[in-house]
């Protein structure tokens, strides 16, 4: 293997070329190339130092171009962020930038891209849709039910299940 340390920032170097990574990345690819741990270590406390890992400004730029490019939430970010290996500490700071206004107004933007292609389902069918969508987003259900009711109401989409009446069965007149 020769010097287990230089092998050990050729590897780093490397992989931090492609994109930014957090340490944990890092020290685990580390170990996935069967570096030692006393050179892995070394090698990723000096990258620390020099400011070429730096989780926290990851995580900052992570919640940036996440929430913008995919509309996450924030509890969709903090799970993406420990699944890094981002401290949940510095997770949580990170994803503070996402104020209650901002996610409401993603979920909006959100949910009138989507509602445009959904103009000849039911208005039931549209909403079990776009909550879902939001949910997966990370988005929670009383936010997103409100943001969905809000722009099929909006929208005037109506049609089957727009008043509910189309689940009654036929038996005649109503009374």
């Amino acid at each position: 293997m020769g010097d287990p340390e230089a092998v050990a920032r050729s590897l780093c170097l490397r992989a931090l070329t492609g994109a930014p990574k957090t340490r944990q990345q890092l020290a685990d690819l580390l170990t996935r190339r069967g570096v030692p741990e006393p050179a892995a270590v070394a090698v990723l406390d000096r990258f620390g130092e020099v400011g070429l890992i730096d989780d926290a400004a990851f995580a900052r730029a992570w919640v940036s171009s996440r929430q913008a490019g995919r509309g996450l939430a924030r509890r969709a970010l903090k799970a993406e962020l420990r699944a890094k290996g981002v401290d949940p500490e510095v997770a949580a700071e990170a994803v503070e930038v996402v104020d209650d206004d901002d996610e409401r107004a993603t979920a909006r933007l959100l949910v009138e891209r989507r509602l445009r292609g959904m103009s000849r389902l039911d208005r039931t069918t549209a909403t079990r849709r776009l909550i879902g969508m939001l949910a997966r987003k990370g988005y929670g259900g009383g936010l997103a039910a409100g943001v969905v009711r809000e722009a099929l109401d909006r929208a005037g989409h109506t049609g089957p299940g727009a008043d509910g009446l189309e689940e009654l069965e036929d038996d005649g007149p109503l009374p």
